[in-house]
């Protein structure tokens, strides 16, 4: 069983830069792929990235791509969303996951963290 945490949410201006942390615990992420997901209000929960623990160039949505970078630190056991040139419409509760397949749907992982709150305005 794995449980995650994300961290590093807040309130940031446009254009501005945030580091979102996912941190794995109960079990290591070893073999298991981490995709990142947002869910604006009144909104389906969509696609950000994804990454598979075990090697591998990340996949990104392509409303982030070019923005967004997803890397992982083997030591912490903790996959970390970069997002920079933040825009209003960024603004979302952002969750990672972590399951079998590295993927865009959500359905196919099978652990959640609790999500943070990234709120891009001036």
């Amino acid at each position: 069983q794995v449980q995650l945490a994300e961290s590093g949410g807040g309130l940031v201006q446009p254009g501005g830069s945030l580091r979102l942390s996912c941190a794995a615990s109960g079990s290591s992420f070893s073999s298991l792929a981490v995709g990142w997901f947002r869910q604006a209000p009144g909104k389906e929960r969509d696609f950000v990235g994804a990454i598979h623990w075990s090697g591998g160039a990340p996949t990104y949505a392509d409303s982030v791509k070019g923005r967004f970078s997803i890397y992982r630190d083997f030591l912490k056991n903790t996959v970390f969303l970069y997002m920079n040139s933040l825009k209003p419409e960024d603004t979302a509760v952002y969750y990672c996951a972590a399951g079998q397949t590295e993927t865009d749907s959500a359905r196919l992982y099978h652990y959640w963290g609790q999500g943070t709150q990234v709120t891009v305005s001036s």
